[in-house]
């Protein structure tokens, strides 16, 4: 019984799974084990050597390709292992095209892997040396990684022998009803397109659309634009809508306009409102907040006889700042205002109205005032 046991246990041993021995697959977890090492070594040991020697290069260049391929470096030991592992175990039939086309992947996944990968630092470099914005630069991003492993994808599945032109043929009516369902995606796409070429803004411009939306554009995306608008709550506008709206991008301004009227009483003389605009636009003309370039020349100019007051026209600009030092500007404009009103013994005029009351029993005219 013992020889039959020990029969039975070397029956065992060599004829393993599917025909490969024991002592085959404990040289292939042998192989698959060095090639791990192997791996944690190139990792380890070769790259950050070239990561460390590209430090003490001035480009950056250098430093981000080598980070790029770090991943798909660390692929080859694996494929090169799993190759060995094909070549020694007796394979035959459709095991040994299984694992062969497993190999192929895997190399054809390091490869594009690779691609999809340097297409960050490469961009970057053509971004810093063209007319690209970093807008423009992230699209491109985008569209050559969906080609790219769109290409990868399509080699993988003809190394199992799927063609995928039948599949793109088959698909063919269902991609024409999602096209017409999906014509509001297509039209933001483009618009989005039009966007960025045309460079109404960037990521990090603060836009005004129309009179409703005023924050600042955090990402340009494929159907919508992301705001976060000025109580930090975030808004995605349809794309369609960014192309046809008004948009006033406010990171573009060299200037900064202030445009007032103020309202003053009738009873102010001539004398005081020489003197008003004289003191409010000598504080514009002496304060180094106001801009005083040609064609934007400081205007302090009675312009009305309104219905109810005397209206001062105030036109000057500022050089541009930020949103906050623009508020502060002009409420130190405001507080130098009331006080040339004040000083001048004037007051600021509010709407009124006059009511004229008949009498009837004795023809008298009361007037009120409102």
């Amino acid at each position: 019984m013992l020889n039959d046991f020990w029969n039975l246990i070397l029956e065992t041993w060599q004829g393993g799974i599917s025909g490969v021995s024991i002592n085959e697959l404990i040289v292939c977890m042998g192989i698959l084990l060095g090639a791990l090492l192997l791996r944690s070594f190139i990792n380890l040991r070769v790259v950050n050597w070239l990561a460390k020697f590209a430090k003490n290069t001035k480009s950056t260049l250098d430093d981000e390709i080598i980070e790029s391929l770090r991943g798909p470096i660390g692929l080859i030991p694996i494929a090169f292992g799993l190759y060995l592992i094909t070549a020694y175990l007796p394979l035959h039939g459709s095991l040994d095209l299984i694992a062969t086309n497993v190999v192929k992947m895997v190399v054809i996944f390091s490869i594009f892997s690779a691609l999809a990968n340097l297409t960050t630092p490469l961009l970057a470099l053509i971004g810093d040396t063209t007319w690209l914005t970093p807008a423009m630069t992230l699209w491109f991003h985008r569209v050559i990684g969906v080609i790219i492993w769109v290409i990868g994808i399509t080699m993988m599945l003809d190394v199992w022998g799927i063609q995928i032109g039948p599949i793109i043929a088959g698909l063919g009516l269902f991609s024409v009803a999602v096209a017409l369902g999906a014509q509001d995606m297509f039209k933001n796409i483009i618009a989005g397109i039009f966007i960025i070429s045309e460079k109404r803004f960037q990521p990090g411009d603060r836009i005004r659309v129309g009179d409703s939306l005023h924050g600042i554009v955090e990402n340009i995306g494929f159907r919508s634009t992301q705001l976060r608008l000025l109580d930090t709550s975030p808004v995605f506008v349809p794309n369609t809508d960014l192309s046809d709206a008004q948009v006033i991008n406010h990171q573009n301004m060299q200037l900064r306009r202030l445009y007032w009227t103020i309202n003053v009483l009738y009873s102010t003389s001539i004398e005081q409102l020489k003197s008003i605009c004289s003191q409010i636009e000598d504080y514009i003309n002496n304060n180094e907040d106001f801009a005083k370039n040609p064609g934007q020349e400081t205007v302090v100019k009675v312009t009305e006889l309104g219905a109810s007051s005397i209206d001062i026209t105030i036109l000057c600009y500022t050089e541009f700042v930020n949103f906050s030092d623009f508020l502060t500007i002009k409420q130190n404009l405001v507080f130098e205002i009331i006080s040339v009103v004040s000083n001048n013994g004037s007051d600021f005029a509010f709407p009124s109205r006059s009511l004229y009351f008949e009498n009837q029993s004795n023809k008298e005219v009361v007037q009120k005032k409102e």
